[in-house]
């Protein structure tokens, strides 16, 4: 495949404080993210314009669709629930509460096994005693911790076979790989995989269908794309300093969509970079998977 570099083809602007947590539903062919500030998720259609907003009662750190269910698994702030768009109803599987003072839940999303996944960061490092972790949570609606002892809890993706599991810790700089075993719930084989450069954090990931991880370069205004070797074979620059999550969407599924933030952006540098907080959508040569969906106990 000659790789051409993806063509930015349309802005949502949002204005997002924290665009995070993209994610294509191909049962309605729309665009769906959270603004993590601002407690607040997006969906958009993208052939007709469309936007609808819903305010939530907590931050939402992820998010994904729940198989023959009409409600979304959400890891808030402060715990892990199935939420109600229609009536707002909140129903907790472990929360409000769960977590160490200073701690949140960020980065996550479902398994291509139906498994929910949900990592934590320190938000307060002045008043949290621990660090975070990162869980899934399965049909059986069992928690189960799998890394401890990090700081940023991100990059979470899978391989297209679900075999190989990709993780990051923001501050550390870097994208680690495991071996995966979802009959055993077992990660293992821990390598690290890439380092990101100088000033570029890496946040939000995903896989292609030839096993490419992309990770938005948080601080670094690029997306890169990794071989499954690690080696980049592809750097995206973006039009934003702060790119922080991306997935594949569109009917093809060859759109990268990607969430930007403002967060302690300077007026001046918003003003150089207009386009801060937007979700940008790039046509590319490439095609992602489907996203999965949570699956519930039988």
């Amino acid at each position: 495949m000659i790789q051409e570099l993806p063509e930015l083809i349309h802005t949502v602007d949002v204005q997002n404080e924290l665009g995070e947590g993209v994610v294509w539903n191909e049962a309605t062919s729309t665009i769906w993210w959270t603004d993590i500030e601002r407690s607040t998720l997006f969906e958009y259609h993208l052939a007709s314009d469309r936007l609808k907003t819903w305010d939530t009662p907590h931050r939402v750190g992820c998010f994904g669709f729940v198989e023959n269910d009409h409600r979304l698994i959400v890891a808030f702030d402060c715990g892990i629930a199935f939420f109600d768009l229609s009536t707002g109803a909140v129903q907790w599987l472990y929360g409000p509460d769960i977590l160490a003072y200073g701690l949140r839940f960020n980065d996550g999303k479902i398994d291509p096994f139906g498994v929910f996944w949900a990592g934590t960061m320190v938000e307060k490092p002045e008043v949290a005693k621990v660090f975070g972790s990162l869980y899934c949570i399965d049909s059986q609606n069992t928690l189960t911790e799998h890394i401890s002892n990090i700081t940023t809890s991100n990059g979470l993706c899978w391989s297209p076979d679900g075999s190989i599991l990709y993780h990051a810790d923001s501050p550390r700089q870097t994208i680690w790989r495991y071996r995966y075993d979802p009959e055993k719930n077992t990660i293992t084989d821990k390598e690290t995989f890439a380092k990101t450069g100088e000033g570029m954090f890496p946040d939000g990931s995903t896989v292609d269908c030839d096993g490419g991880v992309w990770n938005a370069h948080w601080g670094g205004a690029q997306i890169a794309r990794y071989r499954h070797d690690g080696e980049k074979s592809l750097v995206l620059e973006v039009p934003v300093d702060l790119p922080s999550c991306v997935a594949f969407g569109g009917d093809d599924l060859n759109l990268l969509l990607v969430t930007t933030a403002r967060l302690s952006l300077s007026d001046s540098r918003l003003k150089k970079r207009p386009k801060s907080g937007s979700l940008l959508i790039y046509r590319t040569n490439f095609q992602g998977l489907p996203a999965s969906r949570f699956k519930l106990q039988k």
